[in-house]
């Protein structure tokens, strides 16, 4: 009779398993199709020749971005809109570092903690948001210009 507990516990368990498993490859399913969409858009319309990483930005619109290296093996970054069309494309040593973006914020703010930074597009605007915590743990997002690390603006105490 014991063993039959252990063997109905050990099947419970992997039935368990098995549906974690078919439930986060369901969820990561769309992540890995806009990844593959925004790299075959890269490939085919910039100069793009290897690929490095992927994020996703949800701001206004989402975008992906594509982090590589040209066919002049410079650093590049493609930021590509939901709809596909006005392709950004900058070379990495021509814009603001995350750490200078970082430092941006340090300078102007008083973060007790850094969450998270960044890249990310509004208006066609290629821009690093970090979200950081207020000493009153408040939630507070920072958007500094790619280009320039000029403040775009700020939203502060959520």
């Amino acid at each position: 009779m014991k063993k039959y507990i252990w063997l109905l516990f050990i099947l419970l368990i992997l039935i368990i398993g098995v549906f974690f498993s078919i439930t986060y490859f369901q969820s990561i399913k769309p992540l890995n199709n806009a990844e593959q969409k925004a790299i075959k858009i890269a490939l085919h319309e910039t100069r793009l020749k290897t690929v490095d990483g992927f994020e996703l930005y949800h701001g206004l619109e989402s975008i992906s971005i594509i982090k590589g290296e040209n066919f002049n093996g410079e650093k590049i970054i493609v930021w590509i809109p939901e709809s596909g069309k006005d392709i950004v494309v900058r070379k990495e040593k021509n814009g603001v570092t995350k750490q200078e973006a970082i430092n941006k914020v340090k300078q102007l703010s008083n973060p007790k903690k850094i969450v998270d930074v960044r890249l990310g597009m509004e208006k066609g605007i290629p821009l690093w948001e970090i979200y950081y915590l207020s000493d009153s743990n408040l939630i507070n997002y920072y958007y500094v210009d790619f280009e320039t690390g000029e403040w775009l603006k700020k939203i502060e105490n959520l």
